[in-house]
Order: C-alpha cells, then sequence, then structure tokens
C-alpha cells in the first residue's frame, strides 16, 4: 500500500523560510510529475506547484519567485522550499504523485501558519 507523507509544516512569522518534504512508502512505480496543493479555510484546493519527470517545474502566480520545488526520484520524495513567507500562504499543504497510467496518491497534508 503506498503512502505519502509530509512534514517541515509549521509557525513561521511573515518572511520567514520553511521546507516540506514529502516521501512516498510502499510499491510506488512509473510516477509521472509530482506536485504541491494548497487548501486554506473557505477556499479549494489549489495547485501550487509540479515538476514533471523531465524536471520541468510550473508555479502558481502567487508563488513565483518565492516557492521552489524539487525531487528526488531514487527516495521517491518531493520538496518544496518556502521563502518570502505571507500571511496569505497559511494553509493546509498536500503532495500528489501521479503515476504515467494515470493513478494518483496523496498525502494527508502538513499545516503551514504564517504570522503577520
Amino acid at each position: 500500500q503506498v503512502q505519502l507523507v509530509e512534514s517541515g509544516g509549521g509557525l513561521v512569522q511573515a518572511g520567514g523560510s520553511l521546507r516540506l518534504s514529502c516521501a512516498a512508502s510502499g510499491n510506488i512505480f512509473s510516477i509521472s510529475n509530482m506536485a504541491w496543493y494548497r487548501q486554506s479555510p473557505g477556499k479549494q484546493r489549489e495547485l501550487v506547484a509540479i515538476i514533471f519527470s523531465v524536471g520541468t517545474t510550473t508555479y502558481a502566480d502567487f508563488v513565483k519567485g518565492r516557492f521552489t520545488i524539487s525531487r528526488d526520484n531514487a527516495k521517491n520524495t518531493v520538496y518544496l522550499q518556502m521563502n518570502s513567507l505571507k500571511p496569505e500562504d497559511t494553509a493546509v499543504y498536500y503532495c500528489k504523485f501521479s503515476r504515467v497510467d494515470g493513478v494518483t496518491y496523496w498525502g494527508s497534508g502538513t499545516l503551514v501558519t504564517v504570522s503577520s
């Protein structure tokens, strides 16, 4: 059974940094892309960043220049380096892995709180 476990969330002051990690355990194979989403209270879950198997990345406009997504294929792990954090970045952050056959896996989320 495949599980994704996020870590690295917490409380940080505005302007600070956090690094999120998401590691997959279990028999996972043929991962295509890895992504980070977030969801704030009362809002829909939204894409933050995605990294494809060839290393190409795409970012939401609201994090461009501040967040960096990276992956370690050998460890089945994806990271999100978050700098210059703002109070509006407060949310539960979820990782998502997608296989080439379309199967997807979600983590259970890690809370990031940015105080002003």
